[in-house]
């Protein structure tokens, strides 16, 4: 027999088993179904795109299926478009490039509400309430928030004419600003609420969170600090790598401060506490409401299993799950669910999600009473799950942080709120500069505390705001001015001081009339005598 004769069955038998065994292969790879799936939206979208009556943005449509399909996930899965990326990795990564300046548009006119420190706009002696009214030669005026920010945003090196109306002077102002890398910073101010207490403001946990708190601490405590305050109220997270390191600030030895688990075992991690630290016996409290979410909840975790100060203020989000962000070709990223994470007892952090709508609309809502609540009997009726602290204190899983002191922040008036939503404070703190800005300037120069404890609002001022918020059509309801006075006023003198002294200004004038903020500052003897023995 010819031996060519009988390979030529031999090769068809091993390419068809091939092709069997490759199709089997495959089944298991793609978890059953997942090819036929992919081919079925390549159908449906190959049809939309050839049949239907106009013609298809197919991007569009791609995100938008990609969305529809993360929606069937937990809330945290999230598709990020190849044009907002660039934004959000400006966000964590903590910097952006551009002139350097916060700015709002007031009445169509692009408006400096400040310079950022240190930046080149800054550098030049461009001043809050400065008013550009051109770019490059182009008016300005009618811009969009977005339409400024293309304008004035670009790479590093490159240069922007900018053209100012500077209130009180006659003459405008042209400046060609070298754009340059603008740092975005995770803390809003440090500064020291009495002769041994510190006070830092962290917005968020991003790249360079842990070294700018280490150089706020290292400020604070060259000022005298001998007690701590972390504010991380309104700190939506970020990095877990960062959470994990501005815990290990705090806490001592190798202590475990949080560990994750998933389906995958390779995302199953434990972090422990590594690096010692000057600040790792500092009596410690910690601010935290329901705008305190996944990263916060790690740190302030971590310190409340562990016994290690006192978590004071309102209940946190509760978000426990870690994402892991895929970048795709386009430029595009999915940010995809892999694992939760677990404080040092074994508390999940995370709220049930099922139901999707009421997830986020009940931020905020839950019902506890104020006062102590060191044994955790606030959530005692709950059938969250029980686990105990370093010292046996009970404290409950699945539902966010709940603090050891229950301090609710002042519920403002709808008046007030309509304040903030109208902007009304800024407007007319922004008219209230304009005619009186150089006087405050030779009164007070560069002395804060001077102007904290002697500037005030005169009655006719106060009135003028109020005839000016009715003119922007936020009526007064006297019974609700009466109830939020003090605040009113308040933030009126915060953001003058502001414009002056920047983040500085803002905090020292809000942070005495800051009810949560007030009774931290009492409990200090109390979280000193729960770290003992930590």
């Amino acid at each position: 027999m010819n031996p060519k004769n009988i390979r030529i069955p031999i090769m068809i038998i091993i390419l068809t088993a091939g092709i069997l065994l490759g199709t089997q292969i495959q089944k298991v790879i793609s978890g059953d179904n997942l090819l036929a799936n992919v081919n079925k939206f390549n159908e449906v979208l190959t049809l939309t795109e050839k049949f239907y009556l106009e013609e298809v943005d197919l991007d569009k449509l791609v995100g938008s299926a990609i969305t529809g399909m993360l929606s069937q996930l937990d809330p945290h899965s999230i598709y990020i478009p190849a044009k907002q990326m660039k934004s959000v990795e400006e966000d964590f990564r903590g910097d952006f490039e551009g002139i350097g300046i916060e700015f709002q548009i007031v009445n169509d006119t692009l408006t400096v509400v400040s310079p950022i420190s240190g930046g080149p706009s800054e550098m030049l002696g461009i001043m809050a309430g400065d008013r550009i009214v051109k770019i490059d030669g182009v008016t300005s005026v009618g811009l969009s928030n977005d339409d400024v920010r293309k304008k004035l945003r670009g790479p590093a090196g490159t240069k922007v004419k900018v053209l100012i109306v500077r209130v009180g002077v006659k003459e405008t102002f042209e400046y060609e600003i070298t754009r340059d890398k603008i740092p975005l910073f995770s803390v809003d101010t440090k500064l020291m609420l009495d002769s041994k207490t510190g006070y830092v403001s962290v917005n968020r946990f991003a790249e360079k969170t842990t070294d700018e708190l280490r150089e706020a601490l290292l400020e604070l405590k060259g000022k005298g600090m001998k007690q701590l305050i972390l504010d991380l109220r309104n700190n939506p997270g970020g990095y877990l790598n960062q959470a994990f390191l501005i815990a290990d600030l705090f806490i001592d030895g190798e202590k475990k401060i949080v560990y994750t688990k998933a389906r995958r075992s390779e995302f199953n991690e434990e972090f422990f506490a590594a690096q010692s630290s000057e600040y790792e016996d500092i009596p410690l409290i910690i601010l935290v409401n329901s705008g305190s979410a996944s990263a916060s909840e790690i740190v302030s975790g971590a310190v409340q299993d562990w016994d290690r100060g006192l978590v004071v203020g309102e209940t946190t989000f509760g978000k426990g799950l870690v994402q892991r962000q895929f970048n795709l070709r386009d430029g595009s990223a999915l940010r995809l669910t892999i694992s939760q994470y677990f404080t040092p007892s074994g508390r999940l952090i995370q709220r049930d999600y099922k139901n999707k709508k009421d997830y986020v609309a009940q931020m905020g809502d839950i019902q506890e009473p104020e006062g102590e609540n060191l044994d955790h009997s606030a959530e005692k009726d709950t059938a969250r799950p029980v686990y105990k602290t370093n010292k046996g204190r009970t404290v409950y899983g699945g539902g966010g942080i709940t603090p050891d002191f229950i301090v609710k922040s002042d519920r403002l008036t709808e008046y007030s709120i309509s304040l903030l939503r109208k902007n009304i404070f800024y407007l007319w703190a922004l008219q209230y500069l304009d005619q009186n800005g150089k006087n405050l300037k030779n009164i007070y120069g560069e002395d804060l505390n001077k102007f904290i404890k002697e500037f005030s609002l005169s009655k006719n001022d106060i009135n003028a705001f109020v005839e000016f918020a009715n003119s922007r059509d936020v009526k007064l309801n006297e019974e609700q001015f009466q109830i939020d006075k003090d605040y009113i006023q308040g933030r009126l003198k915060a953001t003058i001081a502001r414009n002056f002294w920047k983040n500085e200004g803002w905090y020292s004038v809000l942070l005495p009339l800051d009810k949560q903020v007030n009774k931290a500052t009492t409990l200090f003897e109390i979280a000193r005598e729960l770290a003992k023995n930590k």
